[in-house]
């Protein structure tokens, strides 16, 4: 029997969850525009699953090229080691701050991941929702009670706003570069009124356009109120044992601070944590990259190592791996509850094959594979 073959342009979409499908014969740009082809056919928002930063960043740029108008969002890794004692760029925080704020909307489009940015554990939803909030022009606006706001939000007062996360303020005027945002923002108040907001350059300091609004996000991606620190500190006191007053983390966010690599205990904040697969859609389908497979037991190879090599530090103790991260039967039970498409770059059985093969394992999938353009391309 002949092999299956789609086109380019049309690629098969099982929408069924827990369906397994599998596209093959994708070489170069041919799997960003199968994908993209799949994106603008189906009615809920693709996630591509991608091994590594490099390639989603890749996957990024060629899916935008054939993805037309269609909303393109990543999720980018904090590009720290796991248990670093560094923490992430404020500019990655930003761009991920703004995905999650956007995904519970997101009808249609594509989102793309690297697999290992896909284990962490996150801030439930409702973090994003009590936190995040609009400024309006004509709106009555407190300076005191906002800049009270932006502190317990995560945001630094500086004299000059330069980066994401910053405010300053200069009499009536309140400068500020929110989370998500490509551009900060001067708000100038008359009394106790936005008279005006513009967007403004960081490096000249000289004002752009006139806005009516902007919705600000935390700073963070976990809390830093009285309240938090509050429920970190109890945590923090149930999880490990010995003085906690010995611990450098407990005691700089005691004092109020955040520490280099505080993410790496953003479990101690929350009742509970959550997974990106809880920002989805659950019509939401996952496409899955060559070398996912391989990317995840090489990512728990690593942590494991890195939680043996410090995990006997009592002068900063560390959050037992399964706190932090899915495990990987967690992660593809995650995967199996939705429908799902598994790219491949090398040729698939023939149909024949493919019947002996679901047959024998009674997996229920289906195997197409893409492997040119219709002649009328």
């Amino acid at each position: 029997m002949p092999e299956s073959r789609t086109d380019l342009l049309a690629p098969p979409l099982d929408k069924q969850p827990g369906r397994r499908s599998q596209w093959g014969q994708l070489y170069g740009s041919s799997e960003a525009l199968a994908i993209a082809s799949a994106a603008q056919r189906a009615s809920a928002p693709l996630i591509v699953v991608t091994p590594d930063t490099p390639a989603a960043t890749r996957l990024e740029y060629e899916i935008r090229f054939f993805a037309g108008d269609l909303p393109v969002l990543t999720f980018p890794d904090w590009e720290t080691l796991p248990y670093d004692v560094f923490s992430p760029h404020q500019d990655i925080i930003s761009e991920r701050l703004a995905a999650l704020s956007q995904l519970p909307k997101l009808a249609r489009g594509v989102l793309i991941v690297p697999v290992a940015t896909l284990l962490h554990r996150l801030a439930p939803k409702g973090f994003l929702d009590a936190n995040c909030f609009l400024l309006d022009v004509g709106q009555t606006l407190d300076l005191q009670e906002m800049r009270t706001r932006l502190d317990s939000g995560g945001y630094r007062c500086v004299s000059q706003v330069i980066e994401h996360g910053e405010f300053a303020v200069r009499g009536a005027i309140l400068d500020l570069f929110p989370m998500g945002q490509s551009l900060p923002y001067r708000i100038e108040l008359f009394d106790d009124e936005i008279d005006s907001i513009r967007t403004f350059d960081p490096e000249t300091q000289r004002s752009i356009e006139k806005v009516d609004s902007i919705r600000l996000l935390p700073a963070r991606e976990f809390p830093f109120d009285p309240e938090a620190i509050t429920r970190f500190r109890r945590a923090w006191r149930a999880q490990f044992e010995g003085d906690p007053q010995a611990c450098t983390i407990y005691h700089e966010v005691s004092e109020g601070n955040t520490p280099p690599g505080i993410e790496y205990y953003l479990p101690l904040f929350f009742e509970q944590t959550q997974t990106l697969f809880d920002y989805l859609t659950d019509a939401a389908l996952v496409v899955t990259t060559e070398g996912v497979s391989e990317a995840v037991s090489a990512f728990w190879a690593d942590v494991e190592e890195r939680y043996e090599q410090g995990r006997h530090d009592v002068s900063r103790p560390l959050l037992p791996p399964n706190a932090l991260f899915l495990r990987e039967n967690e992660f593809f039970q995650q995967l199996g509850n939705r429908a799902q498409i598994s790219v491949q770059h090398f040729e698939l059985p023939d149909a024949s094959q493919q019947k002996s093969d679901r047959k024998s394992t009674r997996l229920n999938s289906s195997h197409t594979d893409i492997s040119r353009m219709p002649s009328s391309a």
